[in-house]
């Protein structure tokens, strides 16, 4: 008897075994296949080795660059990074703890600083190149921009957004003003700061490296321009893969931090919620300040107190902003990066959300090819530049690549995501109504994953639009605003630059709403 049972328990058990080891070797088939690829397309001649470099040359390249070299660039990468994340977290804490405990001073500063933040730091860089030049406070100030926005506006909502139990609970204890910022405000404010603090991480290593590809002659960004324009790929191919590596000590690091400092149960993130207006003098608060700012801005310009080739005033953007409009000069450079921008997401984006439904219902694929692509999604968008170049050339399709590339991961993150969060009762239910694949995709899967899918899409064409931009300045083209805004920069004209910045920034916003009408409409049976 006791033979038997042991006969049948044996293959059981080595099938369980081979079932795992197949299952751990899954996630290395999809690198193990891009580098057989890669070296026989190397051995054979089938590219050619300035277009994609050896396998061995790569390797040899890493070992020498690592002596030294790379190690200098990367240094001082890191150290403009932890400066412009140490100034930029500094400011933006304290201005967002500042407007998070006052709410008239929200009310009179928040739509100024949001306006401004709708101009994305890559359209501020023509403009800070005229103000600081192209030296390291360039990039001081290109990283406090990019920090500063997130840091702010997350520590804003949890310092607001304290629970009224908790202000009540310290109102009754008559705690003191020290013990009620550490023991309350704090503690409430800290799961909402360290969201804003993984996105500016985020934000702030993809600007530098933008920054030292335009203007930099050391960091890690000037070495990949400097392997790039001598053609030497090998160079590019070591700086993509030290880039990754440090996105994903990052992102591993900045999770752990978060495990460490974030250890008792905490509410989701909140969202800003409008607040009551008692007052017709509380609808005119919001515009005090910009107000303020353009009349000062006005006549500091009228007075010659700022140089007109530094500061030009705001009368002149306006007019700049008219004139382009009536000869349409802006207007054809913004449709054309408008239609940069939706071609690369339709291509992107919808290859993001095909793969994300593959891998979020196909656990196998889910194996098989999230582990690269998670890998991938740590090497910062801009760090592409030079290889997109190298292999599409500056034309047209280079750009319609990079944009593709910039609108993937969100759509393909998200929808993963909302299909894997799916409620297991869903299968039940589809198992029960014995439906077919099709049926299930369409009638459960889809509307199950579609707040998901749709925050993804708003993400998307935020990065559509981001992404055209910085295709425009990598990648010189006869049109498009980022080009005209570079075109600008060179000739010293402040008013085309501003006229395009304001233009930038507002069809940023545009696009941002546009993406919350969509998701809105798309969900609507959720507020049903």
């Amino acid at each position: 008897m006791s033979r038997t049972i042991t006969a049948s328990y044996s293959p059981t058990r080595s099938s369980l075994l081979f079932r795992q080891g197949g299952d751990s070797l899954l996630p290395w088939l999809v690198p193990a296949g891009i580098f057989l690829a890669w070296s026989l397309a190397s051995h054979f001649g089938w590219m050619s080795r300035q277009v994609l470099p050896p396998p061995s040359l790569v390797w040899q390249t890493l070992l020498e660059l690592g002596g030294g070299e790379l190690w200098e660039h990367l240094g001082i990468s890191l150290r403009r990074l932890a400066l412009g994340l140490l100034a930029g977290v500094a400011a933006g804490a304290l201005l967002g703890a500042t407007l998070g405990a006052n709410a008239r001073l929200e009310r009179l500063a928040y739509p100024t600083f949001a306006s401004l933040a709708q101009v994305p730091t890559l359209a501020w860089i023509p403009l800070f190149m005229l103000f600081f030049g192209i030296g390291e406070a360039l990039k001081l100030v290109v990283l406090i921009k990019a920090v500063v926005v997130p840091v702010t506006v997350h520590t804003l909502v949890g310092v607001r957004d304290t629970q009224p139990r908790l202000r009540e609970a310290a109102a009754v204890l008559r705690l003191a003003p020290h013990l009620r910022l550490w023991r309350l405000t704090v503690p409430a404010a800290l799961p909402s700061f360290m969201a804003g603090l993984r996105i500016a991480l985020s934000t702030a290593w993809s600007s530098l490296l933008a920054v030292e590809l335009l203007a930099s002659s050391e960091g890690i960004g000037y070495l990949m321009v400097w392997g790039r324009q001598l053609f030497m790929l090998d160079i590019v191919f070591v700086c993509i893969l030290a880039i990754g590596l440090l996105g994903v000590l990052m992102d591993k690091g900045i999770a752990l931090l978060d495990r460490r400092l974030l250890f008792w149960p905490h509410p989701p993130l909140a969202e800003f919620r409008r607040r009551h207006i008692k007052s017709d003098w509380q609808r005119l608060e919001p515009w005090l300040l910009p107000l303020a700012l353009l009349g000062l801005w006005q006549l500091a310009c009228s007075r010659q107190w700022i140089d007109a080739n530094i500061l030009v005033a705001p009368i002149a953007v306006l007019r700049s902003i008219w004139s382009g409009l009536l000869d349409g000069s802006l207007g054809e450079a913004l449709a054309r990066s408008l239609g940069r921008a939706l071609g690369g997401l339709l291509l992107g984006g919808g290859l993001g959300l095909a793969m994300g439904i593959l891998l979020g219902l196909w656990r196998p694929g889910e194996r098989l090819l999230g582990p690269t692509l998670g890998v991938l999604r740590h090497v910062a968008i801009f760090a592409w530049v030079p290889l997109i170049t190298a292999w599409f050339g500056l034309g047209e399709a280079a750009k319609l690549v990079f944009v593709a590339f910039a609108t993937f991961f969100p759509l393909f993150i998200a929808t993963r995501r909302g299909i894997a969060n799916l409620s297991p009762q869903l299968d039940e239910a589809a198992r029960v109504l014995r439906l077919n694949h099709r049926l299930r995709l369409t009638r459960l899967v889809l509307p199950g994953a579609a707040p998901a899918i749709f925050a993804g899409l708003r993400l998307a064409l935020i990065y559509a639009w981001l992404g055209t931009i910085g295709a425009e300045y990598f990648m010189p083209s006869d049109g498009g605003i980022g080009s005209l805004m570079i075109a600008a920069q060179q000739l010293f004209q402040m008013d085309r630059i501003m006229a395009a910045m304001s233009l930038i920034g507002l069809t940023g916003a545009l696009i941002n709403t546009l993406g919350q009408l969509i998701e809105a409409r798309a969900t609507r049976w959720r507020n049903a």
